[in-house]
């Protein structure tokens, strides 16, 4: 009896430790980019780029992600990219990975690492005013540039979606 008990212990262990395990190596990847590199990268894109900014402790932020996920990967995979851009503060940036995680977040996640929005926001669009949730499309290959200060509708990122590909 005192075997069992030992064999099952040793194994709900085994268990726990896989499963976490598991756990930390399906973690969303976070990768920490300056204004410059975004901007960089953003240039550079060949394809449709949708860029999300958003933050863990903004509600219609984290309400809008999901939609924006489905549209893009539903109607347009392969087409359009879908980049999240975090705008955590310094002190909450270990925690980004875990939160998209648990909220399915798929999307490729980058965190900002800046802290003067009245340095990056006009880099990103001159009429941001540091409010999130907010949105960019790009398509260089059209010359297609539209900014969103405000959390869009499943209506609206569907009729902006067809526009960007178009």
């Amino acid at each position: 009896m005192c075997l069992q008990k030992l064999f099952i212990k040793r194994m709900v262990a085994a268990l726990a430790l896989m499963l976490l395990l598991v756990g930390s190596c399906m973690a969303q990847q976070v990768n920490r980019v300056s204004i410059a590199e975004l901007q960089s990268y953003i240039q550079k894109s060949e394809k449709p780029l949708v860029v999300n900014f958003w933050a863990t402790f903004c509600k219609p932020c984290v309400e809008e992600i999901p939609y924006f996920q489905q549209a893009i990967s539903k109607q347009y995979k392969g087409e359009v990219e879908l980049l999240l851009v975090s705008l955590d503060l310094p002190a909450d940036y270990r925690k980004i990975s875990s939160f998209a995680s648990q909220k399915n977040f798929s999307a490729p996640i980058a965190w900002l690492n800046e802290t003067d929005a009245d340095y990056f926001c006009p880099k990103i669009d001159p009429k941001w005013s540091g409010a999130i949730p907010c949105t960019l499309m790009i398509n260089n290959k059209k010359g297609y540039r539209k900014f969103y200060d405000d959390q869009l509708s499943t209506t609206q990122l569907e009729k902006e979606l067809k526009a960007l590909v178009q």
